[in-house]
């Protein structure tokens, strides 16, 4: 059984990819993803708190203008986020890439432009195979229209990839009015890849101390459905790589993603459960799987279940949804 894929022009020997997430900071945690069988490496996120500080210290030097991150600042204000410096970050890089052959992703987490383009041009000269775009971005100004949301990330995509010659996938969110539309639109903004989805980190409340709690929360199987619709509506309808980051916890969660027309699945929870061995356990099982069905590639099975391949495509629509109730009165 062969396992390759092409993942935003980028051959890879597994499905299975390491999504952004601390794991990566250690170059020998890089390491040994690759010796449990990883396709790739997402690198943990350089966010924009950390370019910000970058961006002061130049300002010290050269009198430039640091106003772009006022933003995002306050949402971060009482957050710690516990991640390396922005220099180390371009070190990991090139460490990783000395010691591993497999493709290394680097990730973007940010809203603005001018304070981190020149970051994507650092990651690229760095050595980086391709650079993930997480728009970290809730638009909660009420006079901010739908057109101005979409704008912003499709600028972001434009001055990225007229920055960088390397692979751009963009990480995006499930609240977009129209969807498939965006995502028609961002391909069209020449994104190579699209990841489905970002799980927006939101706060809880402590009741008996009336105070923001922020926990992070590892994803459960039960949360693929979403993605698994909209990889399954967009395959083959936008000329784009897809890519799974939701809820991957076993080899059942691949397949899955697979079948509805991913070319690769992003995981990352698992790995602080069962240990970054556990790539191995899902590449035999994903194998053993394609063995009973008689599937020698990866692409004899991908996208099977998308809506245009299904015999019954009102199964994704509306009618389906009637029909779901219609069966649960009945009981």
């Amino acid at each position: 059984m062969k396992l390759d894929t092409t993942y935003m022009g980028l051959k890879l020997k597994s499905p299975v990819v390491v999504s952004a997430c601390t794991l990566s900071e250690d170059v020998n945690n890089i390491v040994q993803m690759e010796d449990a069988g990883a396709g790739a490496v997402v690198l943990y996120s350089l966010f924009e708190e950390q370019i910000k500080n970058e961006a002061m210290r130049a300002k010290t030097v050269n009198g430039t203008d640091g106003h772009l991150f006022s933003e995002m600042a306050g949402f971060y204000l009482d957050t710690d986020l516990n991640h390396k410096g922005s220099e180390h970050y371009l070190d990991t890089i090139r460490k990783a890439k000395e010691r591993v052959k497999i493709p290394v992703i680097a990730s973007l987490n940010g809203i603005t432009n001018e304070g981190w383009i020149n970051f994507a041009r650092q990651m690229e000269k760095a050595g980086a195979d391709g650079i993930e775009i997480n728009v970290f971005f809730i638009p909660g100004n009420v006079h901010m229209s739908t057109a101005a949301v979409e704008h912003r990330y499709l600028n972001i995509i434009d001055e990225v990839k007229n920055t960088v010659k390397i692979p751009v996938a963009v990480k995006l969110n499930p609240y977009f009015s129209a969807l498939a539309n965006m995502a028609k639109r961002m391909k069209d903004y020449r994104a190579d890849a699209l990841v489905l989805f970002n799980r927006f980190y939101q706060p809880d409340f402590d009741i008996n101390t009336l105070s923001l709690r922020h926990e992070l929360q590892f994803s459960e199987s039960t949360e693929i459905r979403l993605p698994l619709l909209w990889i399954a509506l967009l395959y083959g309808r936008v000329p784009v790589s897809l890519a799974a980051t939701t809820g991957v916890q076993s080899s059942i969660e691949v397949i899955k993603y697979i079948l509805a027309g991913a070319d690769i699945t992003m995981i990352a929870s698992v790995l602080y459960k069962k240990g970054i061995g556990y790539i191995h356990t899902i590449n035999k099982e994903l194998e053993s799987w394609m063995y009973a069905g008689e599937y020698d590639t990866i692409d004899a099975f991908k996208g099977t279940l998308s809506q245009q391949h299904i015999s019954d495509p009102t199964v994704y629509e509306r009618a389906n949804y009637i029909k779901i109730l219609e069966s649960q009165s009945s009981h």
